[in-house]
């Protein structure tokens, strides 16, 4: 299968269990939505697949375009394709975003990209996603809005076209506006060679990005699935309709 793959996942932190046996699939082309409240494993769940050492993988798999990568460092995931958008998006002062952009491409590639190129790059997708070109010049989040950080975030993502994205809570403190702008970002980016796992407690940016399925889950299980009708189902009755 083209995409990503998890299996009977089961995830501690500390000794305690978080997730007891999460199995989704996430195909390219597709846009998968993941809900539930906060403290429902949703972030240990992305934190996992990304590979951070806290997190300790007690049962199960993850497999990317149909190889196992739990046995991988997270830079290696991101070589095979395999991003993580944060909720909380780190500050760097003194690097720039587009020094930070090209040495983050470099990293994934072969042979570095040449400056002209790179420069060419970054203006025509910054341009296709209404970004303002002073802003590649700015530090790495250094003083940015809540809404510029996850348009930050979406640069890089189309900068390093990813089999599979996972959004963990890019609408997070967005108003309107932004929300509209980094959903419609997101939605452009979606093609046939990219999936996109969008995780959130909120129903808003789904109105944008349309999943085609959605899952619900509660403490660490996924307890619900279905289309977009499931998304309604939430705004009607929320997650305690849900587990009713």
């Amino acid at each position: 299968m083209k995409g990503l793959e998890v299996k009977k996942l089961k995830v501690s932190v500390d000794g305690k269990m978080i997730l007891n046996g999460i199995n989704l699939t996430v195909k390219q082309g597709e846009v998968i939505a993941l809900m539930g409240r906060n403290g429902s494993g949703k972030s240990t769940l992305a934190n996992t697949l990304m590979g951070h050492p806290k997190y300790k993988v007690e049962e199960g798999s993850v497999k990317l375009n149909g190889e196992d990568i739990l046995s991988l460092p997270a830079y290696e995931r991101s070589k095979k394709g395999l991003f993580l958008s944060f909720q909380y998006p780190a500050e760097i002062q003194g690097v720039t975003l587009s020094n930070f952009l090209r040495a983050t491409m470099n990293a994934r590639r072969k042979e570095k990209i040449p400056v002209l190129e790179f420069v060419k790059l970054l203006k025509k997708k910054m341009a296709e996603l209404s970004i303002d070109p002073k802003f590649a010049s700015r530090y790495l989040n250094h003083g940015f809005s809540g809404g510029e950080k996850k348009r930050s975030e979406i640069l890089q993502l189309a900068l390093l076209e990813p089999k599979i994205a996972v959004l963990d809570e890019t609408d997070s403190g967005l108003d309107i506006d932004a929300l509209k702008t980094v959903a419609q970002g997101v939605k452009k980016l979606v093609s046939p060679k990219m999936g996109v796992l969008i995780i959130t407690h909120y129903q808003r940016i789904l109105n944008y990005l349309k999943p085609d399925r959605v899952h619900v889950m509660m403490d660490g299980k996924i307890v619900k699935s279905g289309g977009k009708e499931l998304v309604k189902l939430l705004e009607k009755k929320g997650y305690e309709g849900i587990e009713k």
